[in-house]
């Protein structure tokens, strides 16, 4: 079953990650995200500055601009940047105002929620960014079928 809630839009200031980037073909990330994500949670200790170890973050760009660019960033958030451990990577994701959705059920349902985020966001006047960052805020991601997280689908401030 799946649960929405709370859809609103609200402004994020400056989000710092430390993690992985996946890099696959488009239908394998629904394979390769979870096996980064339990890497992420097995190495979690190494990173510095944590705000909070039980949330993890995942953060791409809808519209693919660069090599450089591409792909999912699975990560933590951290206060400030320190030493990366090895084969991680850091990403800054500056301030944005986003459409947020609650979203817990199936990883695969996912998909739907965004439709009914754009859905919403475009009756109510947003206009969808899909060449900045999006972020998800996953709170239960320690199996890989069943998720808690909070979508955040990039739009334009009004």
């Amino acid at each position: 079953m799946m649960i929405m809630r709370d859809m609103k839009v609200k402004k994020i200031g400056e989000l710092k990650l430390v993690g992985f980037r996946v890099v696959s073909p488009g239908d394998q990330y629904i394979i390769e995200i979870p096996k980064a994500a339990a890497k992420l949670k097995e190495r979690v200790d190494e990173i510095q500055h944590l705000v909070n170890k039980q949330v993890q973050l995942g953060a791409f760009i809808a519209e693919d601009i660069t090599a450089d660019l591409d792909g999912y960033w699975v990560g933590m958030e951290v206060e400030k940047i320190g030493a990366i451990p090895p084969g991680m990577v850091s990403l800054t994701i500056p301030p944005q105002t986003y459409v947020s959705v609650f979203y817990q059920g199936l990883n695969h349902g996912i998909k739907d929620a965004y439709r009914d985020m754009h859905e919403w966001a475009e009756m109510n006047g947003y206009t969808r960014r899909r060449d900045l960052w999006h972020v998800e805020r996953f709170f239960r991601f320690d199996s890989g079928e069943q998720v808690e997280v909070e979508l955040l689908d990039t739009v334009e401030s009004k």
